[in-house]
């Protein structure tokens, strides 16, 4: 039995009388209760003390002091002061008194514990088997209240539960302060459990935590805890509050009313521009009928079909359907969810984003099924029926009094269409065809140009992003894909694509084609292996599947001239082939480039040469920071920022997005900064924010995205002070 008050009489010489029967303390089950005149009963798990003086186990402390004096925190529990030392590894061991725990039937690991320190302090939890196997978890513990961190006592992660970010700890649970480990990795077997340590990262100066009680309960109580109804009618998070969040659709509509007020009083003050939002008091500049680039007084400038310069502000994933969540099978997670009847049955639907070749979907739980779109939900609450229609125009307005003049990728095609602002289009080329792995793979293999079926699919993608829009002027232009893995990580990534070639089956025509380069080069195997430091007796050698490349190395250049060649080919074929296609069915429009996550200096160079503009997706402070702008001039081609964004957690979505600020008035000022660096660059020629509105709080259905970055909430109500500096700001982009 664990010692809790299910005893309904105090201990009384070393004896407890409970359900009829003597109990007695046994001497040797680390703080077990056995029946008196029976066998020893050790179904339930230990509760172990570390505030006492018998702690009910064995205690190790390893760079760890235990302070003598017991003290009590404000509601009265024991506690005990256990100071951490500067030290590579400090840490509390607890272990059974004799052999091991039987923790099978156990799901989660509680323990209360108490920061004294005025700072938030780093904790480790390890539980170790008997063959040395571990499972841990990290948790920051605030200054503040006790609070009972609980560690589950198997692998989790936000993942599991369908997002990317967990809600913020500590929540209450079962009336009390509950700092959950949202993640934990490692497996142990619980039948053997051999200890439990309570450890800090290398503390640069004494770091002092109190711990009470320690035990472990069955089930997952407060793992299900954290994640239930944290979600309200309207898509918010139910624990916290904001000035932009609603309650009622009344206080919505309202909201939305007053947005129309102030949305009117920003529509004045614009500077002068054309039909397109090009400057009018600048610098006169080629008239072509259609967006083109033109380098005029050593700065490379978008150029309007009227002929005047055009810095591009532009904004992504600017889409009523946003706010798609999985709800199926977490039920749980929501509150106030509409039926699925009537009206509201047109924001439900069902599909599947299981996809097991790219690394953001691994691992993702509810990922497919039942979903519910909180975003167009909202709006229609809004604005009833026509809500769709009154969306775009507010949309519109929105954008233009905030001083864009682009609508993004990924965005309605409607926007666009309206010709009240320019637009881009997106050649998504997607088929059956042979794929490469570099290493990276984020969303998926690189796809291989060589194979004739990419090729074709490349023609199919070409068709149907050209439809209907070949003679818009409006159209500022295409971008393909989206952030290709043209590289791997760590630091020989940037060979990953030719490392990976080298190990695909002998049916890969990048493979056959990379060999082929190589035999002209080389003649004989055995010269590549003499260039390379390898033993190679023959071409049937490297045709081999999983062929082992080597890694470039000093002593051996030729590795590294032969990649880097085989790197340029690879990407000169990619971006070939797409503008080919692309100029045979639209030759005035500008091709603006692959949206570079990742990168290698050739693919880089081979993408200025076949497109009129470089594209990067930036996530850093500043511009410069995301990508080489010294490599880029030496190209002597623009650069578009295509995406970027500055995220905070006060807002309800958990996620920061990739760059995270301190809070929500911080993201104003990163956000000019930003901006303003990236005009001052005289081959930069547009920023484009990512995206319109927040991400669901239970993530996206595509990877489970769950950030606050948006410029409106999944209600579409702006983040006031946040628009306003980002007004002000592209507002005093000149160029």
């Amino acid at each position: 039995m664990t010692r809790t008050s299910r005893f309904s009489v105090a201990p009384h010489n070393g004896c407890m009388w409970q359900q009829g029967k003597w109990w007695r303390r046994s001497a040797h089950g680390v703080g077990l209760w056995l029946l008196v005149l029976t066998t020893a009963h050790a179904a339930d798990p230990p509760v172990m003390d570390l505030a006492s003086a018998d702690i009910g186990a064995r205690l190790r402390l390893e760079q760890v002091q235990r302070a003598g004096a017991l003290e009590h925190a404000a509601d009265g529990v024991a506690q005990r002061r256990y100071t951490f030392a500067p030290a590579a590894r400090p840490r509390v061991v607890i272990e059974p008194e004799r052999g091991t725990w039987d923790w099978s039937a156990q799901g989660e690991l509680h323990l209360r514990v108490q920061d004294a320190m005025a700072w938030p302090v780093t904790l480790d939890v390890v539980v170790t088997d008997a063959d040395k196997r571990q499972l841990q978890a990290r948790v920051g513990v605030a200054p503040g209240p006790a609070q009972t961190v609980v560690v589950p006592l198997h692998a989790t992660s936000p993942r599991s539960q369908g997002m990317q970010t967990a809600p913020p700890m500590p929540f209450i649970g079962q009336g009390r302060p509950v700092l959950l480990a949202t993640s934990v990795s490692g497996a142990v077997d619980l039948r053997a459990v051999r200890s439990v340590r309570l450890g800090m990262p290398a503390p640069t100066a004494p770091q002092t935590l109190l711990f009470g009680g320690m035990r472990t309960v069955a089930g997952e109580p407060m793992l299900r805890a954290a994640y239930t109804a944290i979600v309200d009618p309207f898509g918010q998070f139910t624990r916290a509050q904001w000035p932009e969040k609603v309650d009622t659709a009344e206080a919505l509509r309202a909201a939305q009313r007053t947005d129309l007020l102030v949305l009117e009083q920003d529509r004045g003050g614009t500077p002068r521009r054309d039909a397109y939002g090009g400057r009018l008091d600048g610098q006169a500049l080629t008239r072509t009928g259609w967006f083109h680039t033109q380098k005029a007084a050593g700065r490379w400038q978008l150029v309007t079909p009227d002929g005047h310069a055009f810095f591009s502000l532009g904004v992504n994933a600017v889409a009523a359907d946003g706010g798609r969540s999985y709800v199926q099978g977490r039920g749980f997670m929501f509150t106030g969810l509409p039926p699925d009847t009537g009206d509201w049955a047109a924001f439900y639907g069902n599909s599947d984003s299981r996809a097991p070749d790219q690394a953001a979907s691994q691992g993702i739980g509810y990922n497919h099924g039942r979903w519910f779109d909180f975003y167009a939900a909202n709006l229609y609450r809004a604005d009833g029926q026509g809500w769709l229609a009154a969306w775009r125009d507010r949309t519109l307005a929105r954008l233009q009094a905030w001083g864009f003049n682009t609508v993004g990728n990924w965005s309605d095609p409607a926007l666009g269409l309206a010709h009240r602002l320019p637009y881009t289009r997106s050649i998504n080329i997607a088929g059956v065809y042979a794929n490469v792995a570099s290493g990276y793979d984020y969303w998926g293999r690189m796809p291989d140009p060589f194979d004739p079926r990419f090729v074709q699919a490349t023609e199919a993608a070409v068709i149907q992003a050209t439809a209907g829009v070949v003679d818009d002027p409006y159209l500022l232009g295409y971008f393909a894909d989206n952030e290709l893995a043209w590289a791997g990580a760590g630091p020989q990534g940037r060979w990953g694509l030719a490392v990976g070639t080298l190990a695909g089956d002998s049916r890969s025509p990048a493979k056959q084609a990379f060999i082929a380069a190589l035999r002209k080069k080389y003649v004989a195997p055995e010269t590549l292996g003499a260039a390379w430091g390898i033993a190679l007796g023959s071409w049937r050698a490297l045709e081999a599947t999983g062929f082992a490349a080597p890694e470039p190395a000093e002593a051996y250049p030729a590795i590294a001239q032969d990649y880097s060649a085989w790197l340029r080919q690879y990407a000169d074929t990619y971006f070939r082939t797409v503008r080919e296609a692309l100029r045979r069915h639209d030759p005035h429009h500008l091709f603006l480039g692959g949206r570079f996550a990742v990168n290698t200096p050739e693919a880089v160079a081979a993408c200025a040469q076949y497109c009129d503009v470089v594209s990067f997706n930036v996530y850093a402070d500043l511009p410069q920071h995301g990508f080489d702008t010294a490599a880029l001039r030496q190209l002597d081609k623009p650069a578009l920022i295509s995406e970027f964004h500055f995220g905070s957690t006060d807002r309800g979505p958990f996620g920061a997005g990739v760059v995270a600020v301190a809070n929500e008035a911080a993201r104003g000022p990163a956000y000019a900064r930003f901006v303003a660096a990236a005009a001052a660059n005289p081959d930069i020629v547009g920023v484009h924010w990512f995206g319109y509105v927040d991400q669901p709080v239970t993530g996206r259905l595509l990877d489970g995205e769950n950030s606050h970055v948006g410029l409106v909430g999944i209600t579409d109500l702006p983040f006031t002070g946040f628009v306003r500096a980002v007004r002000a700001a592209n507002r005093a982009t000149v160029h």
